[in-house]
């Protein structure tokens, strides 16, 4: 994306910054937003100004290279998320918890709790959910030892 190239990056991040620094006092309590007490789905597809008023400013932000330049996204990090955004909308939400599956829990967990709803592949298993206003999948993804790594919710249309 042309946005994300050489010089564009640092001054679109300090104009986007700036008043939310000002703005944070105003927040009540944003870092102690919970992710896990919310239902992940309301997560994909919050604007910038929705994700920034619900948790504040972010930890850090980066840029992901596609394979493509459509591809590309910036990385919004936060204690509770990652939260991966396409031009002005999450479209992807690395999680520490969901559906009540936390991060290091056994592949056996995962297989407990999704039931016959989940689909494993390589080293993942995939849940399609069809609760939000896109086509969406959540994706657990494990270590060697069968502990999961990652969690993911994303668009699958993008």
């Amino acid at each position: 994306m042309l946005w994300l190239k050489g010089r564009v990056l640092l001054p679109l991040l300090c104009f986007l910054i700036p008043p939310f620094l000002t703005a944070q006092a105003g927040i009540a309590g944003a870092g102690d937003f919970a992710v896990d007490k919310i239902d992940p789905v309301s997560l994909v597809g919050l604007t910038l100004d929705e994700l920034v008023s619900r948790f504040g400013v972010p930890r850090s932000v980066y840029a992901v290279r596609g394979i493509e330049e459509w591809q590309d996204d910036v990385v919004f990090v936060y204690e509770q998320a990652d939260f991966y955004v396409y031009k002005d909308r999450v479209w992807q939400a690395g999680l520490k918890e969901a559906r009540g599956i936390k991060i290091g829990d056994p592949q056996a967990v995962v297989s407990l709790v999704l039931g016959t709803g989940g689909e494993t592949k390589d080293n993942s298993v995939f849940c399609s959910l069809n609760e939000g206003a896109w086509p969406m999948m959540l994706r657990f993804d494990f270590d060697s030892a069968g502990k999961v790594r990652a969690i993911f919710i994303y668009r699958t249309d993008m």
